[in-house]
């Protein structure tokens, strides 16, 4: 028999089936690497405490992803978290390792969330993606400039999904401020303030005790990329900050991760940095190639808490934009402080408060960029050039002089003793 001829129906049928296969975006359907829009994401942790443990619960109510396993190298952190796990989904599936590459072999592991120590947040978020695991690092995502660079290298090489956990770009507060510069409302922008803890500079050991069993805390682990030295309990319950073998640009990084993030963001300068870093007792005086200057404060002892222009109720992490017509000011409470006062009328009334450690919205755009493989709002080339600028003022402090970079090839122009400051050695803690 002859084959009847196609009905305007069938036509119409096929059509839009044919148009749907052909624009339906890939990762809806879980190809090219990317979790299909009804599977959950699974996620494990490398590196579970205090920090890590106030990011995952902002992480645990999202309905389409789930934490599935935990790395650590002392196990009452390990226990410690898979209690926290299993309590919220009511069963005891968490699954637990010391050695965090046998959770990267696992194949049904999507994501990692890493919140280690400093000295491990690259050589682990490396790792990760080179297991193609897309990465939420916590800050600073890079202990040295050649880190940072050779991180955001592996990210765009494997094509894999990085969030920095500088979590203000995704406050609104602070995204308020960045947009009033941005909108003309300061006028031209001359002149931005970052604030930091004052920087420190320690080379001393804890002294030795007798080392713990590996099951109880895997010094090797703990150590890893950082030179070796004696065990000390303390160091593993938070006291290896400001020692220089295991911090980022002498605890400069701390909150400069964040506000000086905050300040090239507001410079629209995601793609370059400040081109010099002049230190003085109480600050970093940095200038970018348009004329911008970037004054980065130590708020810390031993020069008081707060510096004469920051307003002391709006938290941590404040920053400062100055224009020839106003300037907008605000923190971690929430607040924003603007001037003339014609300005801070222009604020919305009864806007909701959220705190600057909140991380909901910036882990929420992590998630949701997995799916659409679309850059985070703190991607791995945001995240190269503010941590940069950080470690770049910080080697100038260490110093003690003027130093000058070039934001194409990230050197420092005709000094080599600052260029020889760009990286460390790494230990090769694999072997031991």
């Amino acid at each position: 028999m002859n084959k009847p001829a196609s009905t305007r129906r069938d036509f119409l049928t096929t059509g839009i089936a044919a148009t749907a296969a052909a624009y339906v975006p890939s990762h809806v359907l879980g190809r090219d690497g990317a979790t299909a829009a009804g599977e959950k994401i699974s996620f494990g942790i490398i590196g579970i405490g205090p920090r890590c443990t106030y990011d995952v619960k902002a992480m645990l109510p999202f309905g389409d992803v789930r934490c599935v396993a935990i790395a650590d190298v002392q196990a009452s952190r390990r226990d410690a978290g898979k209690k926290l796990i299993d309590d919220h989904y009511g069963n005891d599936d968490c699954v637990l390792y010391r050695d965090f590459r046998e959770l990267l072999d696992r194949k049904d592991i999507d994501a990692v969330l890493i919140a280690t120590g400093d000295r491990w947040h690259g050589a682990a978020s490396m790792l990760a993606a080179e297991a193609g695991k897309d990465v939420y690092s916590e800050k600073p995502c890079g202990i040295t400039i050649a880190t940072c660079q050779e991180l955001a290298d592996t990210m765009h090489r494997e094509k894999r999904v990085f969030q920095a956990g500088t979590q203000r770009r995704s406050v609104p507060n602070f995204q308020k401020a960045v947009e009033w510069v941005h909108s003309g409302k300061l006028g031209k922008l001359h002149t931005m303030h970052a604030s930091v803890y004052f920087p420190t500079l320690d080379n001393t050991w804890l002294p030795a005790q007798p080392m713990p069993a590996r099951e109880v805390v895997d010094w090797n682990m703990w150590l890893g990329p950082a030179a070796w030295r004696p065990f000390n309990q303390a160091y593993c319950n938070g006291r290896w900050r400001g020692h220089w073998d295991f911090d980022s640009g002498a605890r400069l990084l701390d909150w400069g991760a964040h506000t000086v993030d905050l300040c090239q963001w507001a410079n629209q300068a995601d793609d370059t940095m400040p081109i010099e870093y002049a230190p003085t007792e109480k600050n970093i005086v940095c200038r970018y190639a348009n004329g911008v200057k970037l004054i980065i404060d130590f708020l810390a002892e031993p020069f008081g808490n707060r510096a004469p222009h920051y307003v002391t109720r709006l938290g941590t992490c404040p920053v400062r934009f100055v224009g020839d017509e106003g300037s907008v000011e605000t923190g971690d409470s929430g607040e924003i402080v603007a001037l003339p006062e014609s300005l801070q009328k222009q604020l919305p009334a009864g806007t909701k408060r959220v705190r600057g450690l909140d991380v909901t919205a910036h882990s929420r755009d992590f998630f949701d960029c997995i799916r659409t493989r679309k850059p985070t709002a703190a991607n791995p080339d945001v995240m190269r050039r503010s941590h940069i600028a950080c470690h770049a003022a910080a080697i100038a402090w260490i110093l003690n002089r003027k130093l000058k970079l070039d934001p194409v090839t990230e050197r420092f122009i005709d000094d080599a003793e600052a260029n020889r400051l760009r990286s460390r050695p790494s230990r090769d803690w694999a072997a031991t």
